[in-house]
């Protein structure tokens, strides 16, 4: 009786792991969907005297691939900065919007994130999952020497925000996870994991494998 009593358990929690993510999925989608179509329904309420339930859905998504057309073209992509330089201007609006755009610029770009790393951080002791964006020769003493160093985000909230630090090249162990893996382990929270990770011989010092 104990062992089908501690089965049915094993199984229905299972069962709730399975079906969260799915269930938060269509919940979100859902969400998504009533919000824009209530927001857009008024308008066409008013021409056809009925709601007709999805057509403002419907047409916010024609909306963003019509968005998604004209950007891609030499002449969109012209009033599309000329739309933006206007939005710069605005002291309010360029406070909010230059941030937002200058993430979502890095993210859309495949190359911004070069590889996924293990940095020492933010302690002694303390390593964080990172992504290496820039190698940089800065000038540290006065008699011109120059230190190499790299450029490394290191996300603090799920994966759209986070600290930009710089790193001695030596400190820094490239783990030969590709960057879209590294991205799935951030957004699990660790759970992507792998066990075991060997770092890269040919973007490591050669001392750190001893």
């Amino acid at each position: 009786m104990i062992s089908v009593r501690a089965t049915f358990k094993r199984k229905f929690i299972a069962g709730i792991i399975v079906s969260i993510p799915a269930l938060v999925s269509i919940l979100v989608i859902a969400w998504a969907f009533r919000t824009i179509d209530n927001f857009l329904s008024p308008a066409y309420e008013s021409v056809f005297h009925h709601h007709i339930y999805g057509l403002g859905f419907l047409s916010a998504v024609c909306i963003i691939l019509m968005l998604g057309i004209v950007s891609t073209n030499v002449i969109g992509k012209k009033v599309i900065r000329a739309i933006e330089r206007s939005l710069m201007n605005v002291p309010l609006l360029k406070s909010v919007y230059s941030p937002i755009k200058s993430v979502m610029d890095a993210f859309s770009n495949s190359a911004s994130f070069k590889k996924f790393v293990i940095i020492e951080y933010p302690r002694s002791g303390a390593f964080a999952f990172g992504f290496l964006t820039k190698e940089h020769a800065v000038k540290m003493h006065k008699d011109g020497t120059t230190q190499e160093l790299v450029a490394v985000y290191i996300p603090t909230n799920n994966l759209y925000l986070g600290e930009v630090a710089l790193f001695r090249k030596e400190d820094v162990f490239y783990t030969g996870i590709p960057v879209e893996d590294g991205v799935k382990i951030v957004l699990s929270g660790g759970i992507a994991t792998p066990n075991i990770m060997k770092e890269t011989i040919n973007d490591c010092n050669p001392e750190k494998l001893t």
